[in-house]
């Protein structure tokens, strides 16, 4: 049986809680826009961090058969903020500071928050 949007983007959010990114939020955004349907939203300490979470988040693509849309970064490093478009999907890796200064959470506080 195919998984869910939902249940892929909870099973990301593990995947991200288990390598020890912080502040883990999943929100569901489907009512209120036309591109996607669910946010996941993590801290991650250093631009290592996020490149080792985007290798797992790589792995788990391969093996649920989705597909990377786009990938952006929001700083020359690296280190601020990783946009993985997976679709219905969409995961921000996310600076302390990045996070304080976008705050997501907030810009789309409309959405269900899931986790």
């Amino acid at each position: 049986m195919e998984k869910t949007d939902e249940q892929k983007a909870l099973e990301i959010a593990k995947i991200l809680e288990d390598e020890k990114a912080t502040d883990l939020v999943v929100l569901n955004i489907s009512g209120l826009n036309s591109w996607t349907d669910y946010f996941v939203i993590a801290t991650v300490n250093s631009a290592v961090h996020s490149q080792g979470l985007y290798k797992s988040i790589k792995d788990y693509i391969s093996e649920n058969e989705m597909e990377i849309h786009r990938t952006v970064r929001k700083s020359p490093q690296g280190d601020d903020w990783n946009l993985i478009d997976l679709g219905n999907v969409v995961v921000h890796l996310m600076s302390q500071e990045a996070r304080a200064f976008y705050e997501l959470e907030k810009l789309w506080h409309a959405g269900v928050k899931l986790m």
